[in-house]
């Protein structure tokens, strides 16, 4: 099953996304909402959408989406996670996972432009698997942790180099408003090849020019793991992003370096979820 939150008006409201690709609208404001009330009610988010009737139907292309999430708690990101391109780079494999944060303020809709800051020349994408929570729990025991996970999403954690760079706490680089695009839909891991240890292609193009291609099972720390891993330090909540990591190929990385310009599009696939597709544009700044 496949849900999403799309923007009616100045709200938002939670739809499922069929297979024949109609929505229908759902009673919740966003997926986040929708997530913490199948938590309270303790059963599953599948099976509370099944249960509850259409509050209407739509066609994709009369709809806006936000991000699928609109307002988590908290992101947990995680570097350094793709073992090939750990040993690429000739590092070896970390131990622990090596965990950073994002704000929701940083969050943007599968299509929706990416804010480029006239303060940051160096703009760059890191395409991600994206975990969502779909229980609370705080220090969940590695074989229980997968009942947490609510699904899966599309993820780039938009990143400015110059900013990121400026001390080596990676914070003020990586939050930037209004420039990481998720979505476009939470997919639910009985329709992955893996569950939630999912082997899915992932890819980032700039102006079709593919930049990243990889397979998510190269993670050193797979999913479940980095559940249980995070909630020991933290609980986590419904709806909760975990950003997994990004496969080598970011612009930072290149021979001269590359960044995404005003006027370019950014597009993030993984197979099996869907595809965002973002135009990065010079922020308006009011003075």
């Amino acid at each position: 099953m496949r849900i999403a939150t799309c923007r009616r008006g100045y709200e938002t409201q939670a739809i499922r996304v069929d297979s024949d690709g109609t929505c229908a609208l759902l009673p919740w404001a966003d997926v986040g909402v929708l997530l913490t009330a199948a938590d309270e009610s303790d059963v599953q988010w599948q099976d509370l959408v099944a249960s509850t009737p259409d509050a209407g139907r739509v066609e994709p292309d009369e709809l806006e989406f936000a991000p699928v999430v609109p307002k988590p708690s908290k992101i947990v990101c995680v570097g350094l996670n793709y073992a090939k391109h750990i040993t690429e780079m000739g590092r070896e494999l970390p131990e622990f996972p090596t965990l950073f944060a994002k704000f929701p303020e940083s969050l943007i809709g599968s299509t929706d432009d990416i804010q480029i800051p006239p303060e940051s020349d160096c703009v760059d994408w890191e395409a991600e698997l994206a975990v969502i929570i779909g229980r609370r729990v705080r220090r969940a025991h590695p074989g229980q942790a997968e009942r947490h996970i609510a699904g899966f999403t599309v993820f780039n954690d938009v990143t400015m180099r110059d900013w990121q760079y400026r001390s080596p706490m990676w914070l003020q680089g990586k939050t930037f408003e209004a420039s990481s695009p998720l979505g476009p839909a939470l997919v639910g891991p009985e329709e992955l090849d893996g569950g939630t240890r999912p082997a899915l292609e992932i890819t980032t193009e700039v102006d079709g020019h593919v930049v990243q291609s990889a397979t998510t099972d190269d993670l050193v720390f797979d999913p479940p793991m980095l559940v249980a891993y995070i909630s020991t330090i933290l609980t986590l909540n419904p709806g909760d992003v975990i950003a997994t990591g990004t496969p080598g190929g970011v612009g930072h990385a290149r021979k001269p370096p590359m960044y995404l310009s005003p006027g370019q599009v950014l597009v993030t696939s993984i197979s099996g979820i869907g595809r965002l597709e973002n135009r990065g544009v010079v922020e308006t700044v009011n003075e």
